[in-house]
């Protein structure tokens, strides 16, 4: 055994230290060619380690053949290091550095007229200008980042369709124009009405200089790189179209929205684009393969020399091997792919990489409630009838938590769910967020408030200092605006006082009856479920589900209603539940000025004035899935739904209605106005905010024996969520 395990540390050591030959993956014959002649000039230079040639065709294979062992280096660009390093775990080892005074990188940049009026966060039906299908700066960059941002949404993986519906026409070279005419339809192929919208060189509009010139004759948008339009502008260039261009008449897009003059192109653009790399396997000693090229490069790097390490015209080609405009080939340092390409240009990838052929037949939606399976499946009906993919299946499970635990074992794929629901899903099942609920059209914080909502009565108008032996009905045990923030408050201003570190206990002290569906285990005091009422009947008393016809916003407002004196629900409560927004028998005749809000100040207010009267801003509910999941083909089915199932006046399905399953907020919010894009905020600590993760962890409870993990968190949460009472 142990002669075995010397055997394998001889054979690896000899693998990284003494790799005596560099196989190097060509991806053309073209590229063969010279690849050949590099390494007879490297045998006569004497150059070690040698080198040789082995033919991949393509480059994505040549990253495949060096991963499994039968090559050892290829020159990539950044989408493929990108694709090499997340499929095949190859790593950046030497980088091109070119003459851009940029280095080993050139910026991908936005240009609009400095006299428009356009913005990143505008540009949705202009028209746009790219160098070509799938090019860097033309393409994957701005599209990808547009996706990633959510700002555009493609269903099903079908880029170009989403393109297409985003922009009102474009000249895309290389798009296929019968498939996506609109791609095509500002294109001016050779000026004779030949190779219109072919990449071949007779675009007119094809590459830099042609999208800024689609630009200047009629485009709204060029998505180019930073130095195109000082190339074509101010007298540079000679060539008819650019006399009389002037680079002071453009502008660049910002990706916070403001806009900049082209020549602040590194404070302004979409994403620094990293230089090409020759890129190798973990095993693979780097060192050797930059002493190589870096000694070829001194011998072979000049102009007098019979071989040209930078120049492919001899071979009939362009950029064989390595860019002609490289000017000499750098060790790099950090060598993860994800240094490299960088935050921005990551990002970009990340929503242009989405394969169709990799996408599930359906996404499985979790429902815990009969109600919810009902809505869910009429949802998937309605989806097929727009022909949105991948389709809706329904799953049912008993509780939220049951659903994360599916998720996690990728027997489920989403499930929406509240600030304290999804922090449980971060931290304990490892999900992320895929898209969110907004409750206005004005409001683009994705937040609301967390409210106290009590009866307006001149004969008992108690107050938030009042609040001890009340009755109070409660969203769920652990929901954010039912019971951490309110809790949370309460306990950090003194007025509930944990036995230990037993906030139900607490809680159970302070009001004299409640209803917290969730709370019905034995760990629990019963007077927690004492105002509760289950599904009518006696049965499901105190589920955390809609089986108890008090759980949830509406449940809550129910349990006011009839019997309660306050209730701990998000500010839009009572206007779904008032005024004839609720036809339910015990909502229908209620009026929204009837009820008041509590304000910690010791107040009493309107509830229309919860934004100066609320207990707590809180994240939007998010729907969440495994990481795995394709957020932005989640995003952009949903996204494309609401634009038939949105209204709450369609006849066919209504996403944001849940009416006619005689419940609320089944799947989404009732008050949901639309479905949006995550953004940057793509983990449950990015949603859900530093200070309120912060404060959840970093708390130390000197009783744990005597409570459990949640009652510890939600004494925590009090610290922050009253930072701005007790300034």
């Amino acid at each position: 055994m142990i002669w075995k395990s010397l055997f394998f540390i001889l054979y690896f050591t000899q693998a990284i230290f003494c790799l005596n030959e560099i196989r190097w993956c060509t991806i053309s014959e073209a590229e063969k060619q010279k690849c050949i002649a590099m390494t007879l000039a490297f045998k006569q230079a004497q150059i070690a380690p040698s080198l040789s040639c082995v033919e991949g065709n393509s480059s994505l294979n040549c990253a495949r053949m060096v991963k499994e062992n039968v090559a050892d280096a290829v020159t990539l660009d950044g989408r493929l290091i990108y694709q090499a390093g997340k499929q095949y775990n190859l790593r950046p080892v030497v980088g091109e550095v070119y003459d851009q005074g940029v280095g080993t990188s050139y910026y991908a940049v936005a240009v609009v007229r400095k006299n428009s009026n356009i913005t990143i966060n505008s540009l949705k039906g202009t028209k746009s200008c790219h160098t070509g299908f799938q090019k860097t700066s033309g393409w994957n960059v701005p599209i990808g980042y547009l996706i990633d941002s959510g700002r555009m949404s493609a269903v099903a993986c079908d880029i170009s369709q989403g393109v297409g519906n985003f922009f009102t026409k474009s000249c895309v070279p290389g798009a296929d124009k019968l498939a996506y005419p609109s791609l095509c339809e500002m294109c001016k192929g050779d000026g004779s009405g030949q190779n219109v919208c072919l990449p071949n060189g007779q675009e007119m509009y094809q590459d830099y200089e042609g999208a800024f010139r689609c630009l200047v004759e009629g485009g709204d948008v060029a998505f180019v790189k930073h130095s195109t339009v000082p190339d074509n502008s101010d007298g540079i260039t000679s060539v008819a179209w650019a006399k009389g261009v002037l680079s002071s008449d453009y502008q660049l897009l910002c990706r916070d929205g403001s806009r900049a003059d082209v020549s602040e192109w590194r404070q302004c653009n979409l994403a620094r684009v990293p230089a090409r790399a020759v890129v190798t396997r973990p095993d693979v000693d780097a060192s050797l393969i930059y002493k190589m090229l870096h000694e070829g490069q001194q011998k072979y790097n000049d102009l007098s020399s019979s071989f040209k390490m930078f120049d492919s015209s001899v071979y009939n080609g362009t950029n064989l091997l390595f860019r002609d405009v490289t000017t000499e080939l750098r060790m790099i340092s950090n060598q993860t792919y994800q240094a490299w390409l960088g935050d921005e240009f990551l990002q970009a990838m990340t929503g242009i990489d989405c394969d169709p052929d990799k996408l599930p037949k359906s996404f499985r939606w979790c429902s815990i409630s009969t109600e919810e399976v009902w809505k869910c499946a009429d949802m998937a009906v309605a989806f097929y009838n727009k022909t949105l993919f991948p389709s809706i299946q329904c799953v049912s499970a008993g509780s939220h938590e049951e659903c994360m635990k599916l998720i996690q074992q990728k027997q489920v794929d989403a499930v929406t769910l509240d600030g304290g629901d999804i922090f449980t899903a971060g931290k304990t099942y490892g999900l992320v967020p895929a898209a969110a609920e907004s409750y206005s059209e004005s409001d683009s914080s994705d937040n609301y408030y967390s409210v106290a909502l009590v009866h307006k009565n001149p004969l008992d108008a108690f107050t938030f200092n009042e609040l001890k032996g009340r009755k109070s009905c409660h969203t769920g045990y652990m929901r954010t605006a039912g019971w951490n923030i309110p809790v949370g408050v309460l306990t950090r201003k003194g007025l509930i006082r944990p036995d230990g570190c037993n906030i139900a206990k607490g809680v159970s002290d302070f009001f004299s009856a409640s209803c917290v569906p969730g709370a019905n285990g034995k760990e629990f005091p019963s007077k927690l479920c004492q105002l509760c009422k289950g599904d009518g009947s006696g049965k499901y008393k105190c589920e955390n589900n809609s089986n108890e016809e008090y759980y949830g916003y509406s449940g809550a407002f129910r349990c006011l209603v009839e019997g309660g004196e306050v209730a701990f629900v998000k500010h839009t409560t009572v206007f779904e539940n008032s005024d004839g927004n609720n036809t339910a028998e015990w909502a229908k005749k209620l009026i929204s000025s009837d009820f008041q809000l509590l304000c910690p100040n010791g107040a009493r207010a309107e509830v229309i004035q919860y934004r100066d009267c609320n207990w707590g801003q809180v994240p939007a509910h998010a729907v969440m899935v495994h990481p795995d999941t394709n957020i932005h083909a989640l995003f952009g089915l949903l996204d494309t739904a609401q634009n038939y199932y949105g209204s709450d006046i369609n006849s066919e399905f209504k996403m944001f209605d849940s009416s006619l399953y005689s419940k609320k907020d089944l799947i989404f919010k009732d008050s949901t106005y639309k479905i949006v894009p995550v953004k940057e905020k793509k983990t449950y600590e990015q949603w859900l905010g530093r200070h309120y993760i912060e404060s959840l962890e970093g708390l130390q409870c000197s009783s744990s024996k005597d409570i459990t993990t949640a009652n510890a968190l939600l004494l925590l949460i009090s610290n922050i969520l009253l930072i701005k009472f007790c300034a």
